[in-house]
């Protein structure tokens, strides 16, 4: 997916964060106002005046706007924990009034549970203690424009970098417009499955995230991850053949003497095992990835993604649960815009 870094280009680099809003040339660093001031108050312009911004409670704040042509090559992101499920994270292409992008901020880096875990693949890093990094590519034809939202009635300080690329060849021909989705079931209803997406359009699905609270005791994972591509009525084309097996593990994630067993690779892994503490902390809570990166699932006219719930109970029986289950979808489609989930207000979101 990345370009060999040997090869000269046409392109030019840009970066905007709260030290240069616009991203202009030789516009960074310059600040005289903003969170740094005091501290950098012996020193003056050009010494870390304005690392971070600080977004009101329901204020919707523009991270940063690009009227160009171009491709966002890498963002990095941090903020207190507890701003993890209370910032959603926007992004519009080329002037929609719809955002493509819909997700609580965590979420969108693996990080769903509002508790840190290092996330080490090819596309999201979450580092310590919550150096939240994107390496989406997210091209665009006319411009960008990327926001968060507070849902909080407390201030959230985000310090923030998005480094992006314009230039006549950015961001090339047949480039399609990233989506993200979220989706919560919270519990999952009686005998129903839970919804990843369900599009239409061309393109091709990129990646899931899952943040995954255990309702019951016992194995939670045995349901299967179902495409239903284009044309496909009641059964889909692919189907994987199990919860574990769809993010790259087997056997319940289960090694021997040690229960389960937290993984981070380049396209998929389980980050994120949180285990009941005896107390407050009473059910199991799992984070869970796959990038669909070496295998694009492309479709052509339109795509449905769901996923079952099953454990297991007497008689070796499948056993239908109730979880939690909340959902990132990641996608890349032909269209700025698409048909999107309502999502969920902030005590629906709270983890």
């Amino acid at each position: 997916m990345f370009r060999d870094i040997s090869q000269l280009r046409t392109s030019v680099s840009r970066s905007i964060c709260p030290e240069n809003f616009d991203g202009q040339p030789g516009g960074a660093a310059r600040a005289s106002e903003g969170t740094g001031a005091h501290a950098g108050r012996d020193l003056g312009v050009g010494w870390k005046i304005s690392p971070s911004v600080e977004i009101a409670p329901g204020e919707t704040f523009v991270l940063g706007h690009v009227d160009s042509p171009g491709r966002i090559t890498h963002i990095w992101l941090t903020t207190a924990r507890e701003n993890w499920r209370s910032l959603v994270l926007r992004a519009h292409w080329d002037g929609d009034d719809e955002p493509a992008v819909e997700t609580p901020v965590g979420d969108f880096f693996a990080s769903g549970w509002c508790r840190f875990a290092q996330v080490s693949s090819q596309v999201v890093a979450s580092n310590p203690h919550g150096g939240f990094n994107s390496y989406w590519p997210m091209p665009f034809h006319r411009s960008a424009r990327l926001t968060l939202e507070n849902l909080s009635e407390d201030k959230a300080v985000v310090y923030y970098q998005i480094d992006y690329e314009v230039g006549d060849d950015v961001p090339g021909e047949g480039a399609a417009y990233l989506h993200a989705q979220f989706r919560r079931s919270n519990p999952l209803p009686e005998l129903t499955t839970h919804p990843i997406l369900d599009v239409t359009g061309r393109g091709h699905y990129a990646g899931t995230y899952m943040a995954w609270g255990v309702n019951s005791p016992g194995w939670w994972g045995e349901g299967e991850v179902k495409f239903y591509l284009d044309d496909d009525g009641e059964f889909p084309t692919i189907a994987s053949t199990g919860t574990e097996d769809y993010f790259g593990g087997a056997w319940n994630f289960d090694v021997p003497g040690q229960g389960y067993t937290e993984f981070s690779t380049p396209f998929l892994g389980m980050p994120q095992v949180l285990r009941p503490d005896g107390l407050y902390a009473s059910q199991q809570r799992f984070g869970l990835y796959r990038w669909h990166l070496p295998d694009p699932i492309t479709f052509r006219t339109a795509l449905r993604v769901d996923i079952q719930a099953l454990g297991w109970k007497s008689g070796h029986r499948y056993l239908p649960l109730r979880d939690d289950i909340s959902s990132l979808a990641v996608f890349y489609l032909d269209a700025s815009s698409t048909t999107r989930p309502q999502l969920p207000d902030l005590d629906g979101l709270a983890v």
